[in-house]
């Protein structure tokens, strides 16, 4: 089954679709990964959210930012798949939809992403290359990829 693509802006979010996605972030980010860190970090106002649903229920999920928000170029970022469902390869399908939003909303080609180091193959097979030496982020090895 395919997931349903939604694109919004932080305004036309319901309170259901914030508090879901927030819910996926949460489990993912800071439970999962067991990282004790400040989601809410201002920037969800000027993101545009893409949300990828299966049968009502937010299943993946990133934010998409126009260039100067987040790095100089246009990025994504909290890209979100629920444990639940990787085996389903959606982290991909994200990526394709997450990247072709940034052209049609941005008209941008060139992205960059601060990845977790152990996704730098995910991201190279979309076409990112790491520009960057790890760095940590919240005790995470992080490294930053451009996809030009």
């Amino acid at each position: 089954m395919e997931l349903k693509w939604k694109i919004k802006p932080f305004e036309a979010l319901t309170v259901q679709e914030l508090y879901d996605l927030l819910q996926l972030r949460s489990e993912i980010f800071v439970v999962e990964q067991n990282c004790v860190y400040l989601d809410l970090d201002g920037k969800d106002k000027k993101a545009l959210h893409l949300i990828g649903e299966l049968n009502g229920k937010i299943v993946a999920y990133s934010r998409l930012f126009d260039a100067g928000i987040s790095f100089d170029n246009a990025s994504i970022g909290r890209v979100v798949v629920d444990a639940n469902y990787r085996d389903r390869k959606f982290g991909h399908d994200l990526m394709r939809e997450a990247i072709a939003e940034i052209k049609s909303n941005f008209g941008k080609d060139k992205i960059t992403i601060g990845a977790q180091l152990y996704l730098k193959k995910f991201y190279e097979s979309h076409g990112f290359v790491q520009t960057s030496e790890m760095y940590l982020e919240d005790d995470i090895p992080h490294i930053e990829m451009v996809k030009e």
